[in-house]
C-alpha cells in the first residue's frame, strides 16, 4: 500500500460538482493499493498516517504527528500511484491491485482511520474527482506499508 501525503492548510475533493470531503489543517493522503496488499498493510498504513511526524513543534522541527496536532485527514483513492513507470513513456497498471481488492482495502483503511482519529474525510472510489489543496511547506512524502 502506498500513500502520497501532503501537509496542507486545507484540502477538498469534489465529485460531480459536490464537495464530498473537506479538511482544514492536516494531511491529504492519496492512496494506491498493490496486488499483494492485505489487512496488515491497512493497519500499518493507518499507524503511519496518524503517527508520521511532519508537523512543527515549538522549536520549528518536524516532531509532531497528525494525532499530536489533531488535524484532519483526507483519504483519496488513487490507483495511478501503483503504476509501473520504470520504462517507456506510458504507465502500466499491472502493478496496481484489481479494483475489487483495492476498493475493499481502501474501505478498510477508512474504517480503521475513523476508529482511531476524529476527523477523517474521503474521496469516492472509482469516481472522477477534483482534488484541491494548499500544500504547507511544501511538505510531501511517499509512505509505504
Amino acid at each position: 500500500m502506498i500513500a502520497l501525503i501532503q501537509r496542507v492548510t486545507h484540502a477538498d475533493v469534489v465529485v460531480d460538482g459536490d464537495c464530498i470531503g473537506r479538511i482544514g489543517p492536516g494531511l491529504l493522503a492519496l492512496i494506491g493499493v498493490e496486488p499483494a496488499d492485505g489487512p496488515r498493510n491497512v493497519q500499518r498504513m493507518v499507524e503511519r498516517l496518524l503517527g508520521y511526524r511532519v508537523f512543527q513543534d515549538a522549536d520549528d522541527r518536524m516532531n509532531l504527528s497528525l494525532q499530536d496536532v489533531g488535524g484532519g485527514l483526507l483519504l483519496v483513492p488513487q490507483f495511478t500511484l501503483a503504476a509501473d513507470t520504470r520504462k517507456g513513456t506510458r504507465p502500466g497498471f499491472s502493478t496496481a491491485a484489481p479494483p475489487a481488492l483495492a476498493e475493499q482495502l481502501f474501505d478498510a483503511l477508512v474504517t480503521e482511520a475513523r476508529a482511531r482519529h476524529a476527523t477523517v474525510e474521503t474521496g469516492r472510489f472509482g469516481a472522477e474527482m477534483h482534488v484541491s489543496l494548499t500544500n504547507q511547506g511544501p511538505v510531501t512524502f511517499r509512505l509505504d506499508a
